[in-house]
Order: structure tokens, then sequence, then C-alpha cells
């Protein structure tokens, strides 16, 4: 099942809420919220107050990425405020599997991200341990980035191998997704779809999310 995950690093938080509830009335699953904390990536996002307000007023699944150093020691206050899937960075950590452990233990599905510099091959252990892999298709810190073609031979290749070993695994991708190549990016493999700029373009939401939708049911038929 593909699924369409905006992400609210390019909202209005003004008028969050109203975006949600767009979200909502389209028929997109997933919230995707991008955590920073200003040393893992050179910027700062969303912490556990803004997630936990969040999870009070909508039931879509909160899709929390950490881009955080040392994930290990907050994945317990972020499980607590509302995630349902919590990514951290196989980058940010040399535990991975005790990182995937502890957001299994609290109830949670379990992510790992890479960066673009890193091989698609990093993860293959791990891939029978989570839920869903999340390929970074830019660097990660910043919204409005074009997409590096070359990640999508990651997605490729993770795809591949958890097909060839019979699991189960949602791939996300996120960063620089537009209409112009979202057929591309599906076709590599990836079933989860973060947008940012590509939803929140001159804040036509539901006009933008209805392209990205078309583009996805017309690849599904």
């Amino acid at each position: 099942m593909i699924k369409l995950a905006p992400s609210i690093l390019a909202s209005n938080m003004m008028h969050l809420e109203n975006e949600i509830r767009i979200f909502e009335k389209m028929n997109v699953p997933y919230i995707h919220i991008d955590v920073m904390d200003g040393l893992f990536v050179p910027n700062f996002s969303f912490g556990t107050a803004a997630i936990k307000n969040i999870r009070q007023i909508t039931d879509l699944v909160l899709d929390v990425h950490l881009m955080v150093y040392d994930p290990i020691k907050n994945i317990k206050m972020f499980c607590q405020c509302g995630a349902d899937i919590i990514a951290f960075h196989f980058e940010a950590t040399n535990k991975p599997l005790k990182a995937i452990d502890y957001i299994k233990k609290y109830g949670k599905k379990a992510c790992i991200t890479i960066n673009p510099s890193t091989m698609a091959e990093a993860v293959f252990p791990y891939l029978d341990c989570v839920d869903q892999v999340l390929v970074m298709g830019v660097v990660p810190g910043f919204g409005g980035q074009g997409l590096i073609p070359e990640t999508l031979n990651k997605v490729r290749k993770i795809r591949a191998y958890a097909d060839s070993h019979g699991t189960d695994l949602d791939i996300e991708i996120d960063g620089g997704i537009l209409p112009e190549n979202l057929r591309t990016v599906l076709e590599a493999g990836a079933n989860v779809i973060v947008g940012g700029s590509s939803i929140y373009k001159n804040y036509a939401l539901e006009e933008n999310i209805q392209k990205l939708c078309n583009i996805i049911k017309e690849y599904e038929t």
C-alpha cells in the first residue's frame, strides 16, 4: 500500500490544525514530523510538546523522524508523547539493534534511516527487525532541496533485498519528491512518500495532495 506523509516542517504553524483537518479530509494517512537537535543536523525543529499537542487533535499516524545524536536516550519520551512510528538514523548511533528494541518495547513501529552518503547495504542486517526503512533523498536538515537521483538506487537495492528474503517492509523516501518524479520514485520501490514543498507549494494543500494522489492511483492501477 502506498501512503502519503505530509512533512509539517514546511507548514505554517499558525494554521497547523487547519492543515491537519485538510489531511484528514483528503484521507492522507500519515503526518511526518522532523525532530532536529541542532547537532546531528544544523537546525532545530519539533520537540515532544509539539508532538503531544498534535496527538491530542488527530488520530492520523504520527511518523516521527529523529535527526538527533544518541537517539536511544530520546526514544522513551517520543514514544510516550504520542508517536506511532519512530525513525532513527543509522549514522547517529553505534547500537541500532538496541534502538530498535527500545522502540518496540514501547509498542511502536521501528524505522531505520540512512543518509545519502550511506550505502543501502548498511541496513540489510536490520531489515528483519524493523517495520520501515527511511531513505533520505536529500541531505537532512533543510526543506526545499532537490532529490538526489542516486538515492533511488538505494531504494531499489533495499526493496530487492527485502523481497528476496520475504521481508514485509515499508520503504519511505524523504526529500525532493515532486509530481514530476513521483512515478519514478514509486517504480524504485518506495511506498511511503514524504512531501514537504510539493504539498505546501503556494499553500494550495488540497490541490497539491490531489495531484500526488492521482499519480499514486494511476501507478497502482
